[in-house]
């Protein structure tokens, strides 16, 4: 599905809110939406790897990992099982591994870069509450648009 830029949308939208931070897009899909699904952790997955084992229907996962550079919240079969399972995708606050898999896998991925650590499985984390990121409130049933220009985030649905 082909979605407009984000810049055309937020020409279109003044309301929807850029989040201020450069993030890199890795996945196979360079441009996606949906329905925002919000988890918080820090250096520790296990929420990201429940999750994706959930029926996405086109919803895309935010994950508040504090601007962590140290573990990564995602690598190869995480995103594999994302795509099966029919997420659009995932936007991090924090870092991924297993970059030139995912590269290949039908999803779309952006987040602040890369590292080979793998993270603690203690099961800690928060799902499904307002997260911050860049200076943007992000709420569960909100909505995400991601391509190589960045990430907006809106209320409603943008056409």
């Amino acid at each position: 599905m082909s979605i407009l830029s984000t810049p055309d949308l937020s020409d279109g939208a003044p309301e929807a809110r850029g989040i201020e931070l450069q993030f890199g897009n890795y996945g196979a899909i360079k441009q996606f939406s949906g329905e925002v699904v919000t988890i918080k952790c820090h250096e520790d997955n296990s929420l990201v790897k429940a999750c994706v084992d959930e029926a996405g229907a086109g919803r895309v996962i935010v994950v508040d990992g504090g601007g962590s550079m140290r573990r990564a919240l995602l690598g190869d079969m995480l995103a594999e099982k994302a795509a099966v399972n029919g997420w659009a995708g995932l936007v991090i606050n924090g870092v991924i591994r297993d970059v030139d898999q995912i590269g290949e896998t039908a999803l779309g991925v952006q987040a602040l870069g890369t590292c080979p650590l793998k993270t603690e499985k203690l099961g800690v984390g928060q799902r499904d509450v307002v997260i911050t990121i860049g200076a943007v409130d992000i709420a569960p049933g909100d909505y995400i648009y991601a391509d190589n220009n960045g990430v907006l985030v809106s209320k409603k649905p943008l056409q």
